[in-house]
């Protein structure tokens, strides 16, 4: 794969620990290359942790996976179906404007596990890059393969002689939910080089690893588990190539094998 310097990335999530789950192993993989990898984060995640905490925890993730810049808004958590839409559209907006990616990422329609919060991102954000017009990059939607967060919580409580062994996915406590019924990838990234640096980012956040399966994962475990990212092309934004397409392929061989636990190695 070619260089990537002076190529750029913006990712748009809505908490802590969002970018690492959704897609670290891409974000890391393109930092690698030379990208500038930037995050928008729409709250301090205040929810579930004190916001200096998991603003630290964030920094340090976002360190392993080599994000150039880190902006965290200051929504509320838990409220970002009901704030200013407008004031949130055009906060996202002026960000995307300020930094010029070639690519933003941001959740699709059904938020990972159909988060409130995060379908407020997506629309928002999809809302800000249709703004733009023809200045607008183009525009992605991460979403979970189906079965294998609960994957990983069965490879767990399968090795474990805890009689309640851990069941949560970063507080979620149904694993099923992480990509169910999500719209058919339109680009699967097999990131499995890079599942190391994901599952060390993911740890960073240390507030939300209570109970945690992902905190048990073995370092062959996360590239069977966390390996695989799934994306699909918005029709909002940008039509023209991008360099995203270089890491991946179609999704149909994936579909036929949501189960699997094959990684390719980036080249």
């Amino acid at each position: 794969m070619r260089d990537l310097t002076g190529r750029s990335l913006l990712a748009v999530f809505a908490h802590p620990d969002d970018e690492s789950i959704a897609c670290g192993g891409l974000l890391a993989w393109c930092a690698d290359r030379g990208a500038r990898v930037s995050l928008v984060c729409a709250t301090r995640g205040e929810g579930r942790g004190t916001g200096e905490v998991r603003a630290r925890e964030l920094e340090a993730a976002a360190t392993i996976l080599g994000l150039s810049d880190v902006v965290m808004l200051d929504y509320a958590d838990g409220m970002l179906p009901w704030v200013d839409t407008a004031a949130l559209e055009t906060g996202l907006r002026e960000a995307i404007r300020q930094r010029h990616p070639d690519v933003v990422i941001t959740f699709g329609e059904d938020g990972l596990y159909w988060h409130p919060d995060h379908i407020a991102v997506h629309e928002r954000t999809t809302a800000a890059v249709a703004a733009l017009g023809p200045d607008a990059p183009a525009l992605y939607y991460v979403s979970m393969p189906p079965g294998r967060m609960r994957a990983a919580v069965d490879a767990v409580a399968a090795r474990t002689s805890n009689p309640e062994p851990p069941l949560c996915i970063l507080g979620i406590r149904d694993p099923d939910a992480f990509g169910a019924l999500a719209p058919e990838p339109t680009l699967v990234v097999e990131a499995g080089a890079f599942a190391g640096r994901k599952l060390a980012a993911i740890r960073c956040h240390q507030s939300q690893l209570a109970d945690d399966a992902l905190a048990a994962l073995t370092d062959e475990e996360a590239v069977r588990f966390l390996g695989m990212e799934h994306f699909r092309r918005a029709s909002a934004g940008s039509s023209d190539d991008v360099f995203l397409e270089q890491f991946g392929r179609g999704p149909r061989a994936d579909v036929a094998r949501r189960g699997g636990n094959h990684a390719r190695r980036p080249a």
